[in-house]
């Protein structure tokens, strides 16, 4: 087999970036690779003797396959073989060798396994060719014979079905128990309000489309590149459904164009993709058209009931919220929707319930600020809506019912700057200027409102192991099998490296995006600095000792007599904290001790023993202006403040930047996103961009984002929280209540489209 091209690119900060300090705005490191082209995704690399898949999906929701017509596909000219449930390389059967690190309980999906239809879109081939022209064509010619079924995939006409989830999956915490008596409260109290909610189906569009590309060399090692947040995820599902050693399997994405979910769990086209190299013995790709993209995972269907009761000073009184949402037969996907409720505002008396549907559909998958991207919008409309039925201001009544505490748990956050966030908004926004009435602002053919809604993510903290080698030339070369899904993981990681080693940011290089690197966990729930950070800074502490004590031999030594707490790392050298002047250079310790490089490797644990007495949470603030054409229902977002309580931010330019995304994700979500389906055939039916729509350019004007002061060393070492999710979170409700005051109309389900919009009542 001939060498892959291109070869893969290790992205560096630019020559005379210099040292930086954590918190700093630096510029992507791999901003230049992606922009010029450099930057190889996917289904770019090739190889000689690469042979193209395309998948044929099913046209029915529910069922069997009673014949594949394959005749006509066989006879087209450079096709190689066609896969299927009756024709496929042996795989193993059972569950537990399909389970991936993020997978729900119940029985994943696997490809090709029976003649069984589980939902429209299932693939049920694989035509194998030299081009990929001729896979398309020749898959257009395969034809399928099915015995129908009856199906189910309506979420709200089959809510009477209902059920508690039978089986949970990591990261999921079911609802408490009720706390006081959520129903008399509500009955007493003087002033209330109840409401349903409703959140269509979106589907993730990345810019990249999911691909896998299996490069097979001479000896049967299958180094696999795939669309991915988890490099050893993926290796381990490849690993466990064929039955291959560790050694036989390198999985990598050095470079992912968009993910936040979607490439949580190893999608299809990687098994098929690896069913093609063994049956062919030979390199396989296989890309999936954007049509494609809408036949697995999707944000689940939701239905929501919230009630709020209040005194009249505005005292919550009753808090109940119930969430009935979609799963697949086979698996009960979960989300934590409803649980935000008892965390966001003190109330007595709260009462919280979950369940699901199961429906002939793909198993659901998380999506941007999974369960909060719904629940927290039901909650803060609703308490949008309790401002209004008491007479009050908004922003008053959610700080007259400020939580300084997680009533459910009885424990405290680990830090809580909700109130700052608050109060920063609010002053930049100019939030005091605002007329509390509906429609009392107008200018020419549109209504004037503004709106505001609170935001709440789990700052979570899991295990990572990070390698660091240090160079006799200076370079500091730092590793772990982390992912970058766009949010700009090279960099700051590279900065934290180059910031704990005193450093110039481009004299060191920080590897990802590979199986055999040390173990990183999975890219989501907004946890990568908080982990792989926090282990990247270990190991250059030990780094720093290790130097130390070299530096302690060296003749004449100013730290020979010094403890490791009185140095630090500076301007490419060590030195006395309090006597700069003693500065020794990095490169000049090494060449003293006669080594050519020192390394180190570190085991991040999260403190367990110390996290588990504080509830760990990032918040935010979110305040909106929305611009309203009665006559064509039309909104504008035309100005946005996120006020963002994350921790110490360790990279300003890309941490805004994550925020930026999540509020323009935000308002797609309120006024753009949602896939139709057609119940008669089970199916989506906009799976396209023309038909699904995305905010776009001229759908977004001024954001304007805020970090509050906050350092919490209870959820990571480097005082930091997580900023991927929070960015969405509580946006859409900001832009529904906005719309409120700007129409008197009260819209509880997105997308609000215009006819929502224009509709009376």
């Amino acid at each position: 087999m001939s060498a892959i091209y291109p070869a893969d690119i290790q992205p560096v900060a630019e020559p005379g970036t210099g040292f930086v300090a954590k918190g700093d705005s630096v510029s992507r490191i791999d901003g230049r690779a992606k922009v010029t082209g450099q930057a190889c995704y996917v289904a770019e690399h090739v190889t000689p003797d690469m042979a193209h898949g395309v998948v044929v999906n099913s046209t029915i929701a529910k069922g069997r396959i009673t014949a594949l017509h394959l005749d006509e596909a066989r006879a087209v000219p450079g096709v190689l073989a066609i896969l299927s449930h009756l024709h496929r390389p042996r795989t193993r059967r059972l569950d537990l060798f399909y389970k991936d690190m993020t997978a729900p309980g119940g029985s994943p999906f696997k490809p090709f396994h029976s003649e069984g239809v589980l939902y429209s879109g299932q693939p049920v081939a694989l035509v194998l060719a030299e081009t990929f022209e001729t896979a398309r064509y020749a898959a257009s010619l395969v034809r399928v014979s099915y015995e129908e079924d009856s199906h189910q995939t309506s979420l709200l006409t089959n809510l009477y079905r209902s059920h508690e989830p039978s089986r949970l999956k990591a990261g999921y915490s079911p609802p408490p128990k009720p706390t006081g008596d959520a129903e008399a409260a509500f009955e007493a109290a003087p002033v209330k309000i109840q409401g349903d909610f409703y959140h269509g189906v979106e589907h993730h569009n990345p810019l990249e489309m999911h691909a896998s590309t299996v490069i097979r060399s001479e000896d049967g090692h299958l180094t696999i590149y795939d669309k991915t947040q988890s490099s050893q995820n993926s290796r381990w599902v490849v690993s466990q459904v064929f039955g291959l050693g560790k050694d036989k399997v390198t999985v990598k994405n050095p470079f992912i164009g968009g993910a936040f979910g979607s490439g949580l769990r190893p999608q299809y086209q990687l098994i098929l993709a690896v069913m093609g190299a063994l049956e062919l013995k030979r390199s396989v790709r296989v890309v999936l058209t954007r049509q494609q993209m809408f036949t697995f995972g999707h944000r689940p269907e939701t239905w929501q009931r919230l009630k709020l009761a209040a005194d009249s000073d505005g005292t919550l009184k009753s808090v109940m919220h119930e969430a009935i949402a979609e799963t697949s037969r086979i698996e009960d996907y979960v989300e934590v929707v409803v649980n935000w409720s008892g965390q966001m505002y003190h109330c007595d008396n709260v009462k919280l319930d979950y369940s699901l549907v199961a429906l002939d559909h793909y198993t659901p998958m998380d999506m941007r600020a999974p369960g909060a991207a719904h629940g927290m919008h039901a909650l803060e409309v609703g308490m949008d809506e309790l401002s209004y039925a008491l007479g009050m201001d908004p922003l008053a009544l959610r700080l007259k019912n400020y939580a300084e505490r997680d009533a459910a748990k009885d424990l405290p956050f680990s830090t809580k700057e909700l109130r700052a966030c608050y109060e920063q908004g609010a002053e930049r926004f100019g939030w005091d200027k605002r007329p509390l009435a509906p429609r009392s602002m107008k200018e020419g053919t549109e209504l004037i409102g503004w709106g505001m809604a609170s935001g709440q993510w789990d700052a979570m903290q899991m295990l990572a192991k990070a390698r660091a080698v240090l160079h006799a030339d200076g370079r500091l070369e730092v590793s772990s099998a982390a992912s970058d899904i766009g949010t700009g993981t090279y960099t700051v990681m590279s900065l934290i490296a180059a910031a704990a080693m005193g450093l110039p940011l481009e004299q060191v290089i920080f590897k990802l995006g590979d199986s055999t690197l040390p173990f990183a966990p999975i890219e989501g729930g907004s946890s990568h600095v908080t982990t792989v950070g926090s282990a990247v800074e270990g190991v250059c502490e030990k780094l720093q000792k290790k130097l130390w004590k070299l530096a302690k031999a060296m003749p004449d030594s100013p730290f020979e007599i010094t403890r490791f707490s009185e140095v630090e790392f500076a301007n490419g050298g060590m030195q006395l904290i309090k006597m700069p002047n003693t500065a020794v250079p990095l490169t000049a310790i090494l060449a003293h001790a006669g080594q050519a490089s020192i390394e180190e490797k570190y085991l991040m644990l999260p403190n367990a023993l110390k996290q588990k007495n504080y509830v760990r949470a990032v918040h935010s603030a979110v305040f909106c202006e929305v611009r309203v054409d009665e006559d064509f229902g039309t909104v504008r977002v035309t100005r946005v403040v996120s006020a963002i309580a994350a921790g110490q931010i360790m990279s300003a330019k890309t941490a805004r930047s994550q925020i930026v995304g999540g509020v323009v994700w935000g308002i797609s979500q309120a006024l753009h996103e949602e896939t139709h389906a057609d119940h008669g055939l089970g199916r989506f039916m906009n799976h396209n961009l023309s038909e699904y729509h995305v905010a776009v350019n001229a759908d977004i004007h001024d954001i304007d984002v805020i970090f509050v002061e906050e350092d919490d060393r209870i959820v990571s070492r480097l005082g930091a929280k997580g900023v991927g999710e929070i960015g969405l979170v509580g946006v859409a409700a900001a832009v529904s209540n906005a719309v409120y005051h700007a129409t008197g109309r009260r819209v509880r389900s997105t997308p609000m489209t215009p006819d929502k919009v224009m509709a009376p009542g």
